[in-house]
C-alpha cells in the first residue's frame, strides 16, 4: 500500500464505525498560552476533554499535522540520526468524548492492525500502564483485562508512568496509555531475542506505533490531578511508522512518505542516500527532508521565520537544514524551496493548505536561504577555529563572549554555534552569552537604522589607549568614518592617543570633548571595534589632520570607575557571605549604578544583603589603594591568586586589578583608593535567570543623591504629618487604618447577610432546576462567600452574580454539586464575560471573569436569565 492509500483506509475504516472525519488543525497555535505548536493529536481537541467546548460529534476521526521540537516534547536533536524519530509527523487518531472507553478503542485498534492492515499478530506487542503510587494511581486492570481477549497475556507489558502516562504539556488533560508496538526484525534477529525484552529500549524496528490513551484527568497548574467531567479516548499512531511496517520498511525515510522528497534531494545535490545511520551525508539528507515538511507546513499555517517564539523555532529548523546541507551535502545555493513542488503532490490531496499557501511557504524558505547562506560560510570557518581552540584548551565550554562575536559580528546565529558545539561534545556559555545579548540590546537601539561609511585614513600614527593614567590628552585623528541614523549624522574616530574607554569588560565607554583652539566637538560614546578604540563626535573637524585635545567627562568617569572597582569586592564579599560556588556571569558599570549577575540558586535573604554592604563597606573605609600589574603573564598572575571569570578569553599576558584580597583580571578603569568610592548602596537584588541572581547598586556621587533624597523624605513626611516623630506616627495612622477596615469589613458582612436572605427567595424555578440570576454593588468577597454559600444551601441550582462594585464589571458563577456533571460554571462564566469584553475561568463549581465593558453587565444580565 502506499502511504496515501495507508492514510485513506484509516479514515475510512473508522468512518465505517460512525466516526466523524474532520481535517487537520493548523500546526502553529495562535490561542493557546501553553504550546507554541500542536504536538499531539489532541491538541485541537483539549477543550472538548476539559467541557469547555461541545465536541461537533461523540465520534471523531483525522489525521493531525504535529510538531515536537520545544518543550516537554523535543524531539530535534534525535531527527536524522535515527530512523523514526521527527519534527513534524502526523498523527492518525480516534477520538472518543464521553462515548466509547477502553473496551471499545481496544477492539478497534486490534481489528485495524490486524483484519484490515494484515499485520501478523505475533509481531505485536501491547503495554499497559502498571501504576503509581506517588500520585495514588493504580494499574490499569480494564486495559489488561480487554487486551486478554485479543493477544496472549505474555505480550501484555506493565509500563511506567513514562511511558504509559500520556500528558500533553506541563499541565491539561492526561490519563493511563495502552501502547501497540511492532517487531519488523527478521525471524533470525526475533529467535535471537525476545521482542519482549526490546520493547521501549529504543530498538530501531521494534517501535512504538499507536498509543490509546483513555484520558480521565486534568493535571492542574500546581501538578495534582482531577477527574475530568467525563471519560475520553484519544489515539494517535505514527503514520510514517505504520507505513514503515506495512511497507516491509526498516526505516521511515525508506517509506513513499520519504522517498519523493529523497529522490529530489539526490537529483538536486548529486549526492547518493544509502540509508547507513552514521554516514554524515544520509544524516544530512535525513534531516532535510524531515526539516522541510515541518517548517513548510508552519509556514503555510501563517508562522514566518523570525526572532522570536515561535517564529525563532521555525527559523532554527530551516537553518539546521540549510547547515547540514551546507556542511554535508555541499550545497552552497538556495535549494530547500525547490522540495515545496514535492511536498505539494505528496500531501496536497489531504492537507489543502500545502496547495494554497505554496507559492508563499516556496519564497520565504528561497530568502530565509538566501538570507542565511550570506553568513554562513565564513562563520563555519571561524567556528571550527573556536572549536579548536577551546579543546586545546582542555575546555568543554566555548566562551561566551567568542560565541556572541561570532553573533554580533559575524550575523552567524548562535543556535548553529551551539549544534556544532554538541556534535563535538561541547556546549556554550549559555548565561554569559545571555548577559552579551542584553548589552547588545542596548546597543542596537542606539545602532538601528544607521548607515556606516567607509574609514578615510588620515597620516599613520601609533594608535594606543592612555586612559589608564591619564583624562586627558593631546592627540590627532589617524582615521574617521562618517555614520548617519535616525538622529542625524555623526563621525566615529580614531585617536593617536586615546583617553576613552572603549565599553567593554561590562563598562560603559566613555564621553567627553576633543578640541583645538578654533573648534569642539563632543564625543558622545566610545566602543572597541576590530581592536580600534572608535569615539564617536557630532561633526567633523575643518582640518581633520591638525592636533586635538582629549578630555573624558570627569565625573562620569569617575563614577563609573568607582562602580567597577565595588563590582570586585562586591564579589569577594558574596563569596564570603553566600560560598565560594558564586561566580561573576555578567556586569553593568556606569556612572548611576552598577548591575552584578552572579551564579547562585537562591534569594539573598535581607541579613545576607546587610552582611554584604557590611563587608564592602568596611573595604571602602579601610583605603585600600589600588595594586595595578598591567601587563603580566597570566600563570603569574593566577598564583598570585587572581580570579579569573569563567567563559572569558585571556591572553598570555594579563591585567590584573587588586585591592587588599580581592584579585582579578580586568581590563577596567579603577579608583586609585577605595577610599574615593565613598558609599555603597545595594538598591534590589532579584533572578536574573535559573540559578543566576542579579544585584543592582550604587556608590560614589550616587549613594550620596540616594541618602540626601531619603533625609528630605523624612523632612517632608515630618511636614504632613506634623511630628518629629515619623515613625510613631505612622503606626498610629495604621492602627487607625486597620481599625476602619474591621469596621468597614463587619459593615460589609452585615449587608452581605441581608442580601442571602434576599437572595435565596429570588431562585427561579426552571424545570427541576433553580436559576437565580442577581445584580449587586457588592464587592468580590462579599460575593464569592454568598455564592459558596448558596452552592451549599441551594440543591440543584446555578447562581449567576453580576457586580460592578469600583465601577468594574464583574460575573461570578457557581454551579451546585449535583449539577456539576450537566452545567460547567467555567464555560457559563466565559460565554458571559464576552458581553462586558472580559475573561476568566475556575473549576466547573465556581467561576468568575472581570471585564472592561460596564454596559455590557446588562447584556450578560439578559442572556444569563436564557441558561
Amino acid at each position: 500500500m502506499t502511504s496515501q492509500e495507508i492514510r485513506q483506509k484509516f479514515l475510512d475504516y473508522f468512518k465505517s464505525k460512525d466516526h466523524l472525519i474532520v481535517p487537520s488543525a493548523p500546526i502553529v497555535l495562535k490561542d493557546d498560552p501553553t504550546l507554541m505548536f500542536s504536538n499531539s493529536g489532541m491538541t485541537q481537541f483539549k477543550d472538548f476533554f476539559l467541557g469547555y467546548k461541545t465536541p461537533t460529534a461523540p465520534r471523531i476521526a483525522d489525521t493531525q499535522k504535529c510538531l515536537r521540537v520545544s518543550g516537554k516534547h523535543n524531539d530535534l536533536d534525535d531527527v536524522g540520526r535515527d530512523t523514526y524519530h521527527h519534527t513534524m509527523f502526523e498523527m492518525l487518531g480516534n477520538w472518543s468524548f464521553g462515548d466509547y472507553f477502553k473496551k471499545d478503542a481496544i477492539a478497534f485498534a486490534w481489528e485495524l492492525l490486524t483484519e484490515v492492515f494484515g499485520i501478523p499478530k505475533e509481531n505485536l506487542y501491547v503495554t499497559i500502564f502498571e501504576g503509581d503510587a506517588s500520585e495514588n494511581l493504580d494499574r490499569d486492570q480494564d486495559a489488561y483485562d480487554f487486551w486478554k481477549s485479543h493477544i496472549s497475556e505474555d505480550r501484555i507489558i506493565n509500563g511506567n508512568k513514562k511511558d504509559n502516562f500520556w500528558e500533553m504539556g506541563e499541565s491539561g488533560p492526561c490519563g493511563p496509555c495502552s501502547e501497540i508496538h511492532v517487531d519488523l526484525r527478521t525471524p533470525e534477529e526475533k529467535a535471537k531475542v525476545s521482542g519482549l525484552e526490546l520493547v521501549n529500549n529504543d530498538h530501531p524496528q521494534v517501535v512504538e506505533v499507536w498509543n490509546l490513551v483513555f484520558m480521565e484527568f486534568n493535571r492542574k497548574a500546581d501538578k495534582s490531578l482531577e477527574k475530568l467531567p467525563a471519560q475520553h479516548v484519544d489515539t494517535g499512531m505514527g503514520f510514517e511508522r505504520l507505513c514503515m511496517a506495512l511497507q516491509g520498511k526498516s526505516s521511515n525515510y525508506d517509506t513513499d512518505v520519504f522517498t519523493p522528497l529523497i529522490a529530489k534531494v539526490e537529483e538536486l545535490s548529486g549526492k547518493k542516500y544509502t540509508g547507513i545511520l552514521e554516514d554524515e551525508k544520509d544524516i544530512a539528507i535525513r534531516v532535510v527532508v524531515d526539516h522541510i515538511r515541518a517548517v513548510a507546513f508552519a509556514i503555510a499555517d501563517g508562522q514566518l521565520p523570525s526572532n522570536g517564539g515561535a517564529g525563532y523555532v521555525i527559523r532554527r529548523i530551516l537553518r539546521r537544514a540549510i547547515s547540514y546541507s551546507y556542511r554535508f551535502l555541499g550545497m552552497k545555493e538556495p535549494f530547500l524551496y525547490k522540495l515545496v513542488a514535492v511536498l505539494q503532490d505528496q500531501m496536497g490531496p489531504f492537507f489543502p493548505e500545502i496547495q494554497k499557501q505554496g507559492k508563499l511557504v516556496s519564497e520565504v524558505i528561497k530568502s530565509e536561504e538566501d538570507s542565511f547562506l550570506k553568513t554562513i560560510e565564513n562563520g563555519l570557518i571561524r567556528v571550527e577555529k573556536l572549536i579548536q581552540q577551546t579543546i586545546s584548551d582542555q575546555s568543554k565550554v566555548l566562551p561566551s563572549e567568542e560565541v556572541f562575536e561570532l553573533y554580533d559580528t559575524y550575523g552567524f546565529p548562535d543556535d548553529l554555534t551551539r549544534i556544532i558545539a554538541e556534535e563535538k561534545g561541547l556546549t556554550i556559555d549559555e548565561q554569559g552569552f545571555k548577559a552579551e545579548m542584553e548589552k547588545q540590546k542596548l546597543r542596537s537601539k542606539a545602532d538601528s537604522a544607521q548607515k556606516v561609511y567607509d574609514w578615510v585614513t588620515l597620516e599613520e600614527r601609533e594608535e594606543n589607549f592612555v586612559g589608564y593614567d591619564q583624562i586627558e590628552s593631546e592627540t590627532y585623528i589617524t582615521r574617521y568614518r562618517k555614520v548617519e541614523n535616525k538622529d542625524g549624522e555623526f563621525y566615529q574616530v580614531v585617536l593617536s592617543s586615546s583617553p576613552f574607554y572603549p565599553e567593554g569588560g561590562g563598562q560603559v565607554g566613555d564621553k567627553g570633548v576633543l578640541e583645538n583652539a578654533t573648534e569642539s566637538f563632543e564625543v558622545l560614546e566610545t566602543k572597541k571595534e576590530n581592536g580600534l578604540i572608535i569615539s564617536l563626535i557630532n561633526g567633523l573637524p575643518k582640518d581633520a589632520g591638525a592636533v586635538f585635545f582629549a578630555k573624558v567627562q570627569a565625573t562620569d568617569r569617575r563614577n563609573s570607575q568607582a562602580n567597577h572597582s565595588v563590582t570586585h569586592l562586591l564579589h569577594e564579599a558574596l563569596r564570603d557571605v553566600l560560598g565560594t560556588h558564586v561566580e561573576q556571569k555578567g556586569s553593568y558599570v556606569g556612572p548611576d549604578y552598577l548591575r552584578f549577575d552572579f551564579s547562585h540558586f537562591n534569594k539573598m535573604t535581607e541579613e545576607e544583603l546587610a552582611l554584604v554592604e557590611e563587608k564592602v563597606n568596611h573595604k571602602i573605609k579601610e583605603s585600600i589603594a589600588l595594586q595595578e600589574f598591567r601587563n603580566i603573564p597570566i600563570q603569574e598572575a593566577l598564583d598570585r591568586g587572581a580570579m579569573a571569570l569563567f567563559g572569558e578569553k585571556y591572553g598570555d599576558n594579563v591585567r590584573m586589578i587588586q585591592f587588599g584580597s580581592s584579585k582579578e583580571l580586568c581590563g577596567g578603569t579603577h579608583v586609585k583608593n577605595t577610599i574615593e568610592i565613598g558609599h555603597f548602596k545595594i538598591v534590589s537584588e532579584g533572578s536574573a535567570a535559573a540559578g543566576i541572581r542579579r544585584i543592582e547598586a550604587i556608590s560614589g556621587d550616587k549613594s550620596e543623591e540616594y541618602f540626601t533624597n531619603l533625609e528630605n523624605q523624612i523632612a517632608e513626611l515630618s511636614q504632613l504629618l506634623k511630628s518629629k516623630d515619623v515613625v510613631r506616627s505612622i503606626e498610629k495612622l495604621i492602627e487607625e487604618n486597620t481599625s476602619l477596615k474591621s469596621e468597614v469589613e463587619a459593615l460589609k458582612k452585615e449587608k452581605a447577610k441581608g442580601e442571602i436572605g434576599e437572595w435565596k427567595n429570588a431562585y427561579e424555578q426552571k424545570g427541576n432546576k433553580q436559576l437565580l440570576v442577581k445584580k449587586t454593588s457588592l464587592d468580590a468577597g462579599s460575593v464569592k462567600d454568598i455564592v459558596f454559600q448558596l452552592k451549599r444551601e441551594i440543591p440543584t441550582s446555578v447562581t449567576i452574580i453580576l457586580s460592578d462594585a469600583d465601577g468594574k464589571p464583574m460575573i461570578t458563577v457557581g454551579v451546585s454539586d449535583d449539577l456539576a456533571a450537566e452545567y460547567q460554571a467555567g464555560a457559563i462564566v466565559k460565554d458571559l464575560a464576552k458581553e462586558i469584553q472580559g475573561g476568566g475561568g475556575g473549576n466547573p463549581g465556581f467561576a468568575t471573569a472581570g471585564g472592561k465593558n460596564l454596559d455590557g453587565l446588562e447584556n450578560a444580565y439578559q442572556k444569563a436569565l436564557n441558561i
